[in-house]
């Protein structure tokens, strides 16, 4: 029999020790505490790299190609967000300026056209350009041009969706999305699609990414801001053209 007085264990047959001892764990008991530790610590790591990694991304319109990434280097290299600039006369194949600064006259408006154009020319696909057609609401006359014979007879075709658009881009072709203003007095809109791992997400909200001369030059943006100035353009009044590039 044992009666605890005070902190101490006093056995009927008058032996005493410490209750205080006897209550510390064992030795077995100490290491199932530390695996349940490390246990806990492993998880709480493993979480916090989870929540830190990124979503899975997968694009919605096949991997970027060779000829995909070629037309990536010649985009790159346009410096559109420097060149083709609003409210300058510009040389349409370069971007520079051509007027002096002072310069008043027609043609200072948003360059979307001419620069679509001069990268057609650096690829080698003709579309509608100077001198065939002045820069001034080129891009409502390039717009009718692609859907002509004409257009057809320079290799390019229609085709049906954002999706086929941004395949086609990410497969090596020049891509062009284009909208027609019902005002012919009032400027059309043009960009060329860019190659890019474009989530399904993405593609459904935004579009194609683009890279475009305008209001605002992009050298990656979506189609939705980059049309977003053209009231009824995006995303049911514009219209996507394909060309097969050269290998």
């Amino acid at each position: 029999m044992f009666r605890k007085r005070l902190g101490r264990v006093e056995c009927e047959d008058g032996d005493t020790h410490d209750a205080e001892h006897d209550s510390q764990p064992s030795g077995h008991q100490h290491s199932h505490a530390r695996l349940i530790i490390a246990l806990a610590v492993t998880f709480a790591i493993g979480i916090a790299k989870v929540s830190a990694d990124p979503e899975p991304h997968t694009s919605c319109c096949g991997p970027i190609s060779a000829a995909g990434h070629k037309l990536l280097d010649v985009l790159d290299a346009t410096n559109v967000e420097s060149l083709w600039l609003d409210h300058e006369h510009v040389n349409w194949e370069t971007g520079a300026p051509d007027k002096d600064s002072d310069y008043e006259g027609p043609g200072k408006a948003t360059h979307c056209s001419v620069f679509a154009a001069a990268v057609g020319k650096r690829v080698g696909v003709y579309m509608l350009r100077p001198p065939e057609h002045g820069q001034i609401l080129l891009a409502n006359a390039q717009a009718e041009w692609f859907h002509s014979p004409a257009g057809r007879q320079n290799g390019w075709r229609e085709i049906d969706s954002a999706k086929e658009a941004q395949t086609l881009a990410n497969a090596g072709n020049l891509v062009t999305i284009v909208y027609e203003n019902p005002d012919a007095h009032k400027p059309g809109h043009i960009a060329i699609v860019r190659p890019a791992a474009r989530s399904e997400r993405l593609l459904d909200e935004n579009g194609p990414e683009i890279t475009q001369a305008g209001e605002k030059n992009y050298v990656k943006t979506s189609a939705k801001v980059g049309f977003e100035h053209h009231a009824g353009a995006w995303p049911n009044g514009v219209r996507y053209y394909a060309h097969a590039l050269g290998k």
